[in-house]
Order: structure tokens, then sequence, then C-alpha cells
């Protein structure tokens, strides 16, 4: 057993299940929603819910977990995420309504966001400097596997297994994960400090009210009272969440964090990026339903960007590991930028090809972007801080998926309103609308490569100092 827990290659593989069960669970789900809303006699807009309740727990609760790693330990924090993951989805299963589903899917996030902020530390904590960036690029590679197997599960569950088996699955994969972790994982005792309650629930409101106000307000109306309660309770938590943070010995997020450069450039281009990708991801299934195809072919088509990016992480993770994150990350979102103003000239009567390749494009600029940007920010801070950084990336890169949806919707119905009032016709406008959006986010992705050539290099030395190498 000793021999397992030494063996970098198989802690990985532990780590990886956990890693790859978030991204089936979260596409999967994803698929069933119409046949929920109907089993379940609801809207569309309560069984939003189902996703949008996961996700703002996940994003809100991300800072506690990396904190309470790093004092419990990692290996404990994300067999916790497995239990609660597995047993969770058991009661999904068991749901006879549309708002029990709604509110298990909140602790479900609990679970899920252990297992997501504790992978990386796991893993960086595993590899050394040189191989870091290899790893974390087969953890991108198990989340891409996720997302390209999720719709084409589900689609089979769903049609021959009925709704209740998409949450069957996460049980076996839960149990196993959960023993393979306890033989091979290292255990680590984590740091002798206080937690910080008071922190930990004044980020959890303010991330909550900002989330909200983000995802809901263009449903709500911005100067709605949900609307502005959610705005002050941001505003007045983040107050309060700095304050109790600059005046605690032993902090919930240590904010000594962002005098490193590494750290703040490297989660800021995190934060762009996924704002940029899920404006893409958003409402390019819009146009492929516009233009006429299937949902099944629809799917089809958008995994070509998860299913390029499953091959070029792992290569780009590896080239970090010899050239460092600036220069890779940095021509990643520029490759991006171009994949999204190439998808600007799309219209109605685009091929499936010149679909495919413009998301293929994509995904090579994601690919590449996103394994040495991790690796940058993972390796940035010290071995005591590794379950926040972790938590801290995961947060941005959430907070990014709700600014991303929510930017790119707005946007793209307000050009559509503006050009339908110019008498144009219906497609037009539509095509219009989408393509300013793509436009935007193709200029997010450009200030995302001047974040990333702005961090400093990485000092080869000192870090492999850092890391007690």
């Amino acid at each position: 057993m000793e021999k397992l827990r030494t063996n970098k290659w198989i802690i990985l593989s532990a780590v990886l299940i956990g890693t790859v069960m978030g991204p089936i669970d979260g596409s999967v789900t994803n698929i069933a929603m119409p046949q929920l809303a109907k089993i379940f006699h609801t809207d569309i807009t309560t069984t939003s819910w189902i996703s949008m309740t996961y996700l703002l727990m996940l994003s809100s609760l991300m800072l506690t977990f990396g904190r309470l790693g790093d004092m419990v330990g990692y290996k404990k924090l994300y067999q916790y995420g497995l239990i609660t993951f597995s047993v969770t989805s058991a009661i999904l299963s068991m749901s006879n309504n549309i708002y029990m589903l709604i509110v298990v899917r909140a602790f479900q996030a609990i679970g899920a966001g252990m297992l997501m902020s504790m992978a990386p530390a796991i893993i960086t904590a595993t590899f050394p400097p040189n191989e870091r960036g290899k790893a974390l690029g087969f953890n991108a590679m198990a989340v891409s596997i996720g997302l390209s197997i999720g719709p084409t599960l589900g689609g089979f569950l769903l049609t021959y297994l009925g709704w209740r088996s998409i949450f069957y699955i996460n049980i076996p994969i839960g149990i196993i994960g959960f023993i393979w972790a306890q033989v091979v994982v290292p255990d680590n005792k984590g740091v002798p400090e206080k937690f910080d309650p008071l922190g930990a629930m004044s980020a959890f409101l303010f991330l909550t009210g900002l989330l909200l106000f983000i995802s809901e307000g263009g449903t709500w109306g911005w100067t709605s009272i949900p609307s502005m309660i959610s705005l002050a309770t941001f505003i007045v938590f983040f107050i309060i969440f700095i304050m109790i943070e600059n005046n605690l010995e032993f902090p919930m997020l240590d904010l000594s964090l962002f005098k490193i450069r590494l750290f703040t450039f490297g989660n800021l281009s995190t934060l762009i990026n996924f704002m940029a990708q899920n404006t893409m991801t958003f409402l390019t299934p819009f146009l492929l339903q516009r233009i006429g195809y299937s949902t099944d072919l629809s799917g089809i088509i958008m995994t070509s960007f998860p299913l390029i990016m499953l091959v070029v992480a792992p290569l780009s993770g590896i080239l970090s590991d010899r050239y460092g994150a600036q220069i890779l990350s940095t021509i990643g979102a520029l490759i991006t930028a171009i994949a999204l103003f190439s998808m600007s000239t799309l219209n109605l009567h685009s091929s499936m090809s010149s679909i495919m390749l413009r998301l293929g494009l994509f995904g090579i600029g994601n690919g590449i972007f996103q394994t040495p940007n991790n690796s940058s920010v993972m390796g940035s801070v010290s071995k005591n801080r590794l379950g926040i950084a972790s938590a801290f990336l995961a947060t941005m890169r959430n907070a990014g998926m709700v600014l991303g949806i929510a930017i790119g919707s707005a946007i793209f119905t307000n050009r559509e309103m503006f050009y339908e009032s110019l008498k144009i016709s219906s497609n037009n406008a539509f095509l219009f609308g989408l393509r300013d959006a793509y436009i935007v986010a193709g200029v997010l992705s450009i200030i995302c490569a001047l974040t990333s050539l702005v961090r400093d290099k990485i000092n080869k030395k000192n870090n492999l100092e850092k890391d007690g190498v």
C-alpha cells in the first residue's frame, strides 16, 4: 500500500475519478431539463433552478472548502466530497417533486465543491514543479471527457432507463473513488490554524448576492427589489469580509496572496476566459437550433469543443512544464479570440463542418490556455495554501461561467431587439445580435491575452525551493 501511495500517477488516477464526476453529472442533468419539466408538470424557469441552485451553492462555498482543506487535509475533504456527492445522488433519484430536486441539488453541490477545490491541491502537492503542468493537463482532460460523454450518456439513460438513472450513475463512481482514494492517496495533516467562521459566512453571502444579481438581474429587472437586495447583500458583506480578513491572524482568505503577481493575474485571466467561453457555449446552441439541427446533432456538434481540448490540454501542460505559462496562455487566449471573431461570421447557411471547425479552433485555444494558467496559479503559492489557491481558482471559473451567460444573453437580447427596431428581418436581427455577442466575447479573450502576458515569468529556481524540491 505504501508503494502505491508514493506513485504519483496512481495517486492522480484517484483524483481523476472525482474530477470526472462533476462534468458528467452537470452535462447529463442539463440534457434532462426539458424532460424533468414535463415529468413534474412545471415550467422551464422553475426547472432551471435545478442547475442554478447547484451553481450558486458550489461557487459560494468554494473558498470555505479550500480553507478547510488546508486545515484538515486535502485527502479527508476530498473523500467527504465523494461521500456527499454519492449520497445526495441517491436521494435525488428518489425525488417526487421538482422542489425536492432543487433543494437536494444544493446539497449535492456541497460534495462537488469539496471535490473541485481539493483535486488541483492534491495534484500540486503530489507532483514536482517540472511535472505539475502535465498532471494538471490530465485533470483538464478528465473534465473534457466528462463534458464529451455526458450528453450522449444522458440521452441514452433518459431514453432507455428513465430520468432517475441519471443520478444512479454517480453512486458506483463515488464508491469506487472513495475506496481508491483511501488506498492510494497519502494523508496530510493540514495546518494547525483556527477556522474563520465569520469570514466564511460573509464570503458565502457576498458571493451569493453577487451571483444572484448577475444571473437573475435580467429576469427580475436590474432595478427591481430582488435585484437591489442581491446587490446590497454583495456590497455590504464584501466590505465586511475584507474588514474581517484584514484583522485576523488566520484569515479564511489570505489577502497577501494577491501580492503575488502570478496568482492575481492568473486568476483574473481565468475569470475572463470563462466569461468568453460561456458566452459561446450558451449562445451557439440557439444558432444550431435556428439553422435547423436536431437536439442530438447539435450535441454532437458542440462536443467538438471539449473533444479537441481533451487532446490539447495534456500536451499544453507538458509544454508549460518546460516553457512556463506566460507565452502559452497568451497564445491560447489569442487563438480563442480568433475563433470567436470567426464565429461571428456564421449564418443560417453555414455548414456543419464550418461550425465544427470554428469550435475546434476554440477548443485548441482554450486547451493551450487553461492548463498552463492553472499550473502557474497553483505553483505560485506555498504548500500550506494550496487548498485556498485551488478553491479561489475554481471560484473564478464558476463566477466566469455565470458572468459569461449573463453578459452573453444580455448583449444578444438587447442587440437583437435593436436590430428588429430597425425593421430588419427576424433572421437577420438574430444573426446580427449573435454576431455582436461573439465579437464582445472575442474582445474579452484579447483582454485575457493581455492579463496573461503581464504576469511574471516563473523563476524556476525559486519555485523549486518554495516547493521543497
